[in-house]
């Protein structure tokens, strides 16, 4: 997966600069691709924050050339709807309400909406009003916070 050998190559830029690799996207399109970077600090992220990692970012992407092509790199703070990339993140908002979309169905359900009610190395169970779902990080294709009311943190690593 393009993803992890660009988190491979970006992380280590981004922690020098002492910001949380929190994800990457990688989007192919027809003539160019989108490579989104998330970071996050215990105190925010800004917009210089996210200039100052861009270019330390095009710096080691210039040199080790990791994708064909013209790409548009966007670096950017994950928000308060970020989106969760593994299950360390996952474990980091129990108790939050998500929107999971799912590669193959369980129990008959593809998109999923709920609280995050645990996690562990085999499954991540999500319920809602009707059902509990349990899945495998493996079959997440996209998982979203969606913050509700006034429980809801504003900016930063959750600890």
């Amino acid at each position: 997966m393009k993803e992890k050998l660009l988190s491979q190559l970006i992380k280590p830029v981004i922690q020098d600069l002492g910001f949380v690799l929190w994800g990457v996207e990688y989007l192919p399109q027809k003539n160019s691709a989108i490579l989104r970077v998330f970071i996050d600090h215990e105190n925010g992220v800004n917009v210089n924050d996210c200039a100052n990692c861009s270019r330390e970012i095009s710096g080691i992407l210039e040199v080790e050339d990791p994708i064909n092509g013209a790409y548009v790199l966007e670096v950017s703070s994950p928000g308060m709807d970020r989106v969760l990339f593994n299950t360390e993140q996952f474990s980091q908002y129990i108790g939050e309400y998500v929107i999971v979309k799912l590669a193959q169905p369980v129990m008959g359900a593809r998109n999923i909406k709920g609280t995050i009610e645990s996690v562990n190395e085999e499954e991540i169970i999500v319920a809602n009003e009707v059902m509990e779902y349990g899945f495998d990080m493996a079959n997440v294709m996209k998982a979203r916070l969606k913050p509700l009311g006034k429980n809801t943190q504003f900016g930063g690593v959750k600890k």
